[in-house]
């Protein structure tokens, strides 16, 4: 089930427009929806020494979703991660990734998304563009997501789930450092895959 539907191009033979018609169970998808933390994940993905991938998350974050259930354009994410809850399984090694080298916890303690625009590629792919902030560093990025569905857990709550990805390069946001290798390259690529898999509970309206 698309989240979203779409204008159909066909020509039609008569010069009234007429609206496309909106699935209603679609359409009652819109609304304000809070990333539940517990049961999403943000994390990210790097080559390591050139032979090997290390795979880590951030286990600590926020954000909400606004979904219109008949024109993505009106969709919006705003996202925002904690630096230090950053885990890669080894403390060590996230007490480099949080230090001056890299992210600089301290001074700078959360990275940020804040989309600008959003649109369908079809069936259940859905692009969302905007700004990622890291180190006071504003970049465009744009996170191709696939729309997972809906449902109604046991609780009662009414749930949106969506899956996707970005690549970036993390010099581009002043991430840096690294260390040549012995037998050529470096220890850190500059390529970083960043992953999203969300699921985000839908707000009570307002009365």
């Amino acid at each position: 089930m698309a989240l979203f539907t779409r204008k159909s191009t066909a020509a039609t033979p008569t010069t009234v427009t007429e609206a496309p018609a909106v699935d209603p169970a679609l359409a009652a998808l819109t609304g304000v929806y809070t990333i539940d933390p517990a049961h999403s994940s943000i994390g990210f993905t790097v080559r390591h020494a050139m032979v090997t991938n290390v795979r880590g998350s951030f286990g600590e974050h926020e954000g909400t979703l606004t979904l219109d259930g008949t024109d993505p354009a009106n969709s919006s994410a705003a996202i925002d991660v904690k630096i230090a809850s950053v885990d890669t399984g080894i403390a060590d090694r996230d007490g480099h990734l949080v230090s001056g080298d890299f992210f600089d916890a301290e001074k700078f303690p959360r990275m940020t998304f804040r989309s600008s625009r959003a649109e369908q590629l079809g069936g259940e792919a859905y692009r969302v563009t905007g700004d990622l902030t890291i180190k006071d560093v504003t970049r465009p990025l744009s996170i191709d997501l696939e729309f997972n569905g809906s449902a109604t857990d046991v609780y009662g709550n009414e749930r949106v789930g969506f899956e996707g990805s970005a690549d970036i390069l993390r010099s581009d946001w002043g991430l840096t450092w690294n260390a040549a290798l012995e037998t050529g390259g470096v220890m850190v690529s500059d390529k970083v895959k960043l992953t999203f898999d969300i699921s985000a509970i839908k707000a009570a309206p307002q009365a």
